[in-house]
């Protein structure tokens, strides 16, 4: 069975930080890229980083650039994004997903077929 499990979430001011896990199974995880994507009460989803976990390849969206960090932990089956001066717009829920291939997917949702159950972020002013 696959899963994809967030953890990390919560509760933090602004310009604090915050640490989300995904933790992965069901499937050969180096031969998947995975992602992390966000939804905004009443906005759209959108994504925010991913990373080719075979060989560290990443991706980040342009407002997240110099603030969120992605990597990979294959022993563990395991992808973090450590978020550092977070802003009230990071406000979400985060989710992480799985997509096979490279890092030529980036974030297009279409691509990603695994898909966790997200976990909530908040960022208080």
């Amino acid at each position: 069975e696959v899963q994809l499990v967030e953890s990390g979430g919560g509760l933090v001011q602004a310009g604090g930080s915050l640490r989300l896990s995904c933790a992965a199974s069901g499937f050969r995880f180096d031969e998947y890229v995975i992602g992390w994507f966000r939804q905004a009460p009443g906005k759209e989803r959108e994504g925010v980083s991913c990373i080719e976990t075979i060989n560290g390849m990443t991706y980040y969206k342009g407002s997240v650039k110099g603030r969120f960090t992605i990597s990979s932990d294959n022993a563990k089956n395991t992808v973090y994004l450590e978020m550092n001066s977070l802003k009230p717009e990071d406000t979400a829920v985060y989710y992480c997903a799985a997509a096979q291939g490279s890092i030529l997917v980036a974030l297009d949702e279409e691509d990603y077929e695994f898909w966790g159950q997200g976990t909530q972020v908040t960022v208080s002013s």
